[in-house]
């Protein structure tokens, strides 16, 4: 019996290692379909599962408590299954160098529970190689086993958009790829159980490895256009979102607009595979170019919000400054790699400690890993600048009203919207000082 048929008929078990944003929604999925062993090194995560608590935000309480996978941090469990499948973090560390630890110690753990006729699938974005060239040797050396006789490999990337309630798991394709035909008929299969629109089978485990880091690296270049756009064109006394809105009446014009760019996706994923360019001799132009705008964008507000507060002969020390927002996109809990702090670091350095709010965020989770104490919106009040950095639903439904309250009294209204999402003209005419990218 093949090993897609011992999963489908629940002899062989699926083990998803890492359970956040990747992990997770990828083991509920599976286990629809197949018995699925849920693993993660940290147990508070897995006490969570245990207890129907989803950390992540993204699936739901509801999700996990009816789901049948067997959460864990027991590694002996995963002597059960034949079908591993690695969605570990791949962050980058200082100097915007790849940093595979988590993979590598993931591929240490699976290696020790290989058996005979095993397939481990890596789905973290890494850069073109490190399947074959770092994993698979680890994978041999702990297991004592010989990748291609007794054990494959399978390269399938990620492509969850945290908080996107349209493009789901099991509505995006998926690319899949396998060290041979073999392997690659299976893998595609397995996750043919889950994913509704099908897969994808990539020529060999490098291209698709290469297909996970352009897609983010290509969005991040067009934003970074975009950017540089509104940075041109506030020089020149010119609203951006005006010229983007009469240039995207043309057919073929793209839709893309300034911003801040983090995450764990397209902040990221560029660095991966300009690190893997210079390891082959050639310096990346365009993607480095594009990284070092988007990495700017956060002093660029800050200095942007100093130079109103100066216009508005408003005491930059005594300044009140609110933001709305924290996480890294809107209507996400998810604040990795956030790039809000940007603006408030370099704020700092003028002496502001700002006020910030963000309802969707764990604000424990937020002083661990920032440092900064998160304020209830009940506190938002005597401000001078309101800097809506985030645009979730609720800050949306905002109206000008709303925003009159959370000024003092007699002074100028700044109000910074970082994206654009409110009516200029209404708030110019009711007083305010509006700023935009």
């Amino acid at each position: 019996m093949g090993l897609y048929s011992s999963i489908v008929d629940r002899q062989d078990s699926i083990a998803v290692i890492g359970l956040g944003y990747v992990g997770l929604p990828l083991a509920i999925a599976f286990a629809r379909k197949a018995d699925v062993i849920g693993f993660d090194v940290s147990g508070s995560r897995i006490a969570g599962y245990l207890n129907g608590i989803d950390s992540t935000g993204d699936v739901g309480n509801a999700a996990i408590r009816n789901s049948t996978v067997t959460f864990t941090n027991d590694e002996r469990l995963l002597e059960q299954s034949r079908f591993f499948v690695v969605a570990v973090p791949t962050p980058i560390q200082s100097g915007n160098v790849p940093d595979l630890q988590f993979v590598e110690k993931a591929s240490r753990l699976v290696a020790k529970k290989l058996s005979k006729g095993s397939i481990v699938v890596y789905e973290s974005t890494v850069y073109p190689g490190v399947t074959e060239d770092i994993c698979v040797p680890i994978l041999e050396e702990e297991s004592g086993l010989k990748c291609g006789e007794d054990f494959k490999v399978a390269y399938s990337p990620e492509r969850i958009n945290p908080g996107d309630k349209i493009h789901r798991l099991e509505n995006i394709v998926k690319i899949v790829s396998g060290m041979d035909d073999e392997t690659l008929d299976t893998v595609a299969k397995v996750y043919e159980l889950i994913i509704e629109a099908g897969v994808f089978k990539a020529e060999n485990i490098k291209v698709a490895e290469a297909a996970k880091v352009i897609e983010n690296a290509q969005r991040d270049i067009n934003i970074a256009f975009m950017n540089e756009l509104s940075m041109l064109f506030n020089a020149m006394d010119i609203d951006t979102k005006a010229v983007l809105e009469a240039a995207g009446t043309k057919w073929n014009f793209m839709n893309f607009t300034p911003g801040l760019v983090g995450g764990h996706c397209i902040g990221i994923d560029p660095y991966y595979l300009t690190y893997k360019a210079e390891d082959t001799g050639y310096h990346s132009r365009i993607i480095l170019a594009g990284r070092h705008v988007n990495d700017g964008m956060g002093k660029y507000i800050a200095q942007s919000i100093i130079k109103l507060l100066v216009k508005q002969k408003q005491d930059i020390n005594r300044a009140r400054i609110g933001f709305l927002g924290f996480s890294y996109k809107e209507d996400s809990s998810d604040i990795r790699n956030t790039k809000v702090t940007d603006i408030i670091n370099e704020l700092t350095e003028y002496g502001i400690v700002p006020l910030v709010a963000d309802p969707l965020v764990d604000r424990h989770q937020v002083y661990e890993e920032y440092g900064i104490e998160l304020t209830s919106m009940s506190d938002m009040n005597n401000l001078n600048v309101v800097v809506m950095a985030v645009p979730h639903s609720g800050f949306k439904e905002m109206n000008i009203h709303d925003f009159d309250a959370l000024y003092e009294t007699g002074q100028s209204k700044i109000l910074v919207d970082i994206k654009g999402i409110y009516n200029k003209s209404e708030y110019l005419s009711n007083g305010y000082h509006y700023w935009r990218l």
